[in-house]
């Protein structure tokens, strides 16, 4: 959702703001030092403001609040970020409690989005706001068991992070509009067109019920930029994730 902020930390090689944001309110990253220590020819660019998916606003730096409402967001490589998701089948309470609770790290992570195996919830669900912003409840939206139905045939490519990821951000290319069918809390399946910044962020949370990550989908170049970004969280929370 940022673009190329004014006042940019740029390594020379390329953009690694999550701009991750794509159609979204662009043009208003702040950009400040990187958590973790980049290669000077890297070209990551690391915004304060972090559209990351299931990360950040463009308005608010990413944080770790730790533990809220009962649930933590797990770090890369938590094995339990490329488990795989079973189906929703219980459209309950606990469903809805979930829900609510997942919404209430993501606010407090400074979030957009936020898919249940990141809070060790191994379930096809999902939640996001593209506004980012919790007092504008109208527009949360939930997905229960979605599924990508028809994708645009034109892609374009932003920067990216994600609260699994700490630290970084990272080119992705994605599709400009996706179809979708889901469930909603109460049981009822519904179709959805998301277009713009709403399609980047559900792709980003839909990719984590597949156990798809989005560094999988950085090219080849950019993954050797951000590899020491990726081995200092293997080192931090575990191996068994490099990729």
């Amino acid at each position: 959702v940022t673009m190329a902020p004014s006042s940019s930390v740029i390594a020379p090689t390329w953009i690694a703001a999550i701009a991750l944001l794509c159609a979204a309110p662009a043009a208003q990253g702040h950009v400040g030092p990187a958590p973790l220590s980049l290669p000077s020819s890297s070209r990551l660019r690391i915004h304060r403001a972090r559209v990351c998916l299931d990360a950040t606003t463009f308005e608010d730096e990413e944080v770790d609040p730790g533990e809220v409402a009962g649930l933590a967001v797990l770090k890369y490589p938590h094995p339990q970020l490329r488990a795989e998701n079973a189906e929703i089948s219980d459209f309950d309470d606990e469903l809805r409690d979930l829900t609510r609770r997942m919404f209430k790290l993501m606010y407090a992570s400074s979030g957009v989005g936020l898919a249940a195996p990141q809070v060790g919830v191994n379930k096809r669900l999902l939640v996001f706001n593209p506004e980012g912003d919790e007092r504008k409840i109208a527009s949360e939206i939930v997905l229960c068991n979605p599924l990508i139905v028809a994708r645009s045939e034109g892609t374009d490519v932003e920067e990216e992070g994600c609260l699994s990821f700490p630290g970084f951000t990272a080119d992705v290319e994605r599709n400009k509009w996706i179809k979708v069918k889901a469930t909603n809390l109460k049981g009822k399946p519904f179709n959805r067109k998301f277009t713009g910044w709403e399609a980047r962020i559900f792709q980003h949370e839909y990719d984590h019920l597949d156990g798809v990550l989005y560094v999988d989908r950085v090219n080849d170049d950019d993954k050797a930029v951000i590899k020491p970004n990726l081995d200092k969280l293997i080192t931090a929370h575990g191996p068994g994730g490099a990729l």
